[in-house]
């Protein structure tokens, strides 16, 4: 679903005739607020989002939402030519920032890109959840052994490290091997660097 949120009725009307023409489920909100309020229910895939509006803009819009974890791909629209505003909200993710009145295709366009950038975000989370649903199948040792291995320690270091056996490692290590579904170190440290990457700023 795409959200349109602007406070002019007629521009609401005609983006949501024009998305609805091209196929695409359309939803109208008159103003942030609105939206913001049902959220958690609507599920955009995108936003079309004026940035000049009464109570706040799209880029206080845009605030918000990441505040909230709802990092939508967003495309703004604008009246006049604000260039600090458009460098503003394309630095925090904006995929494009059009100037009205807006050609149809370039609009199109934009969406276009949009929900691509949103479809290949979620099956990135995705892949991220999945792999993060396997390192919890980790005991705590298998764990500590995980770390280690990643870390580039052999086995016998291990052992030594954990104060257990050179055997008992290689069984741990096994297991997570198995459990995280790879079958070399390389494929288990590409894991380890991809969700260190994720891990959140303190």
């Amino acid at each position: 679903m795409v959200a349109a949120v602007d406070d002019d009725p007629a521009v609401l009307r005609s983006l949501v005739r024009l998305l609805s023409v091209r196929g695409f489920d359309a939803k109208a909100f008159s103003s942030p607020e609105t939206l913001l309020a049902e959220i958690a229910t609507v599920s955009p895939e995108c936003l079309i989002v004026d940035l000049s509006m009464p109570v706040f803009g799209g880029l206080e819009l845009q605030r918000r939402l990441k505040e909230t974890g709802h990092d939508y791909p967003i495309v703004f629209l604008t009246g006049h030519g604000d260039i600090r505003a458009s460098v503003l909200a394309m630095r925090s993710g904006a995929v494009d920032f059009l100037t009205k009145p807006i050609a149809q295709v370039e609009l199109l366009d934009a969406i276009d890109r949009a929900l691509a950038r949103g479809k290949h975000a979620r099956e990135a989370a995705e892949r991220a959840a999945a792999l993060r649903r396997r390192v919890s199948s980790l005991t705590l040792r298998e764990g500590q052994v995980f770390e280690q291995v990643v870390a580039g320690f052999l086995n016998k270091e291990i052992a030594a490290n954990l104060g257990i056996s050179e055997k008992t490692v290689k069984v741990h290590r096994a297991n997570v091997m198995r459990k995280m579904r790879v079958r070399s170190v390389a494929e288990l440290a590409r894991i380890a660097e991809r969700l260190e990457t994720e891990r959140p700023v303190a």
